[in-house]
């Protein structure tokens, strides 16, 4: 493992840091995960590894491939969902996880957890991307423009491991900004909830399943209802 990058303040705070990459649309389909583990506010360690998407689930769109680069060659001999759910839970600690957005993140969780039939660890999460947007007034929140924000810039885009540590810079500089030693007090100062992560109540869809059309909306407004008056 590399050294971590020590560019990350001295706020007493302790998360982990997380992010994935996925193979299509499906919340199922992680083919890349990067940890970033934060202890004191410090990076104490680091690490990624590819993800072999389980069956339905591992179809490589271009889309996806433009934005990471990983194709299907990549993760072949890599250990799936299943077999490596448990050294993201192990690496974690029982932290609060980090993410970008982390309604996407949480939902790769939750995806690979019930597409494999594994059990779903106790997590909770807080969104970055949240806090961001209470922190610091910017045209963009996106990862990269939120971590130049916090003093983090350089990194690779849309590598794993590279887009965790820019989160944790993130929310590391905005605890320090909000005087918050703790990821709880910070979620307190900006009024980002830290969530439990939550099952999925069906399986996600493959791939190649079309998604359900949906149906029409109906306005909650009053209908207004005009009649032609008689001649006469």
């Amino acid at each position: 493992m590399s050294e971590p990058r020590a560019t990350i303040g001295r706020v007493p705070l302790n998360f982990t840091a997380i992010d994935f990459e996925t193979a299509n649309s499906s919340p199922a389909s992680a083919c890349s995960v990067g940890l970033v583990k934060v202890r004191a506010g410090r990076v104490v360690d680091r690490a990624s590894w590819f993800i072999r998407p389980p069956h339905g689930h591992d179809a490589f769109l271009e889309w996806n491939t433009r934005i990471h680069g990983i194709v299907a060659e990549d993760v072949l001999h890599a250990k799936g969902w299943a077999e490596q759910y448990a050294d993201i839970v192990a690496f974690a600690e029982g932290d609060v996880l980090v993410a970008h957005n982390a309604r996407f993140d949480m939902g790769v969780i939750a995806g690979g957890c019930s597409a494999t039939g594994t059990a779903l660890a106790e997590h909770h999460s807080m969104c970055s991307l949240a806090v961001a947007r209470k922190t610091y007034t910017l045209d963009s929140y996106r990862l990269p423009s939120a971590a130049s924000a916090a003093g983090f810039e350089g990194f690779q885009h849309h590598d794993a491991a590279a887009d965790a540590e820019a989160c944790a810079a993130i929310v590391v500089h905005a605890a320090g900004h909000h005087g918050a030693d703790t990821v709880e007090a910070l979620g307190a100062a900006t009024r980002v909830t830290i969530a439990p992560v939550r099952p999925r109540d069906e399986a996600p869809r493959t791939a190649d399943q079309p998604r359900p059309a949906r149906q029409p909306r109906l306005s909650n407004r009053p209908m207004a209802l005009t009649f032609d008056r008689p001649a006469g």
